[in-house]
């Protein structure tokens, strides 16, 4: 085994009704269904949805870093 490690770095959004960490939380859990060794995240963005004024949902862009294998 290699002591050098090569990533790749890629961009998701989650989504929640309750919360920015939520949003991170579902984010990486559905990321991790088919993404392998992630390592690390980076928030990149943070928005949200609007419905009569007030905030239906949290949206989170993250940046997921995994390690090739």
């Amino acid at each position: 085994m290699s002591k050098h490690h090569v990533y790749k770095k890629i961009e998701i959004v989650g989504s929640s009704e309750k919360s920015i960490e939520d949003a991170i939380d579902n984010a990486l859990a559905e990321c991790s269904k088919s993404v392998k060794c992630m390592d690390w995240f980076e928030v990149v963005e943070t928005r949200g949805h609007i419905v009569d004024g007030k905030v239906a949902h949290y949206q989170v862009a993250l940046k997921i870093g995994f390690r090739i294998e």
